[in-house]
């Protein structure tokens, strides 16, 4: 079953095809069923291109079924000035090279596979991290580096996508199975600098099965470059 975040990146790339602004800065999905890997129609419906943001919806259409509907407004990002005032700090991380990668396995005990999105992505967790997803000694906090697997530099484009490509902080406390995306919104703050992200990825409600995972994506000059929120569904483990 195809990553949320990748998805995500598959509707994004068919708005920006759409509209004359480039960087995606505001999008909110949500997710009506399950899709699969194979072909996929993307429709879209540009609502507004405005000198400084271009508004759209787009669908993903699988086997006759809505898998994803979301409303995204793209911009330019290097032309984005004014104000600033940032409050919340990267987290403290020691280097990629102390940090676990999918091959060191920081994953729950029980974990059946390494997830298919770590081929194409790497999060490299860190010591603490790893030691809380193994035993689940909580809190919910997952912290590490991430980057493309393949390379290529970081863009706009492909934050989305790491907004939802490592394990669920919600692993680090609690034992569980799958847990779907219901909803991600994600806002995009910056053209991210060469090299690696630190990654932090946190929960703090957990209400009937129901979760907010929130996540927060620094480049290695430390300035914030995107943050999302989403709402996922606790499902029970495998027998």
């Amino acid at each position: 079953m195809p990553n949320g975040g990748y998805v995500l990146a598959v509707a994004l790339a068919g708005v920006r095809a759409a509209v004359k602004h480039p960087h995606p800065m505001t999008v909110t999905a949500h997710y009506l069923g399950p899709g699969r890997h194979g072909d996929v129609d993307v429709e879209v419906d540009v609502l507004k291109e405005g000198r400084s943001m271009s508004t759209a919806t787009v669908r993903l259409v699988q086997d006759g079924r809505v898998r994803l509907t979301a409303l995204a407004s793209f911009g330019d990002l290097d032309a984005q000035s004014g104000p600033t005032l940032v409050l919340a700090q990267p987290p403290d991380l020691p280097p990629p090279g102390a940090c676990a990668g999918p091959e060191d396995r920081p994953f729950p005990a029980g974990f059946p596979a390494i997830p298919a999105i770590m081929q194409r992505v790497e999060f490299r967790a860190s010591p603490a991290s790893v030691e809380r997803l193994r035993d689940r000694a909580g809190p919910p906090l997952l912290e590490g580096w991430m980057r493309l697997r393949d390379g290529r530099p970081l863009d706009p484009q492909c934050l989305p996508l790491l907004c939802d490509a490592a394990p669920p902080a919600l692993f680090a406390a609690l034992e569980t199975g799958w847990v779907p995306t219901l909803e991600l919104t994600v806002h995009v703050r910056g053209i991210p600098a060469p090299g690696w992200l630190r990654a932090a990825f946190s929960t703090q409600v957990i209400v009937d099965g129901i979760f907010e995972e929130d996540c927060q994506l620094w480049d290695e000059t430390g300035r914030l470059v995107a943050m999302s929120r989403q709402l996922a569904r606790i499902l029970s483990p495998p027998a």
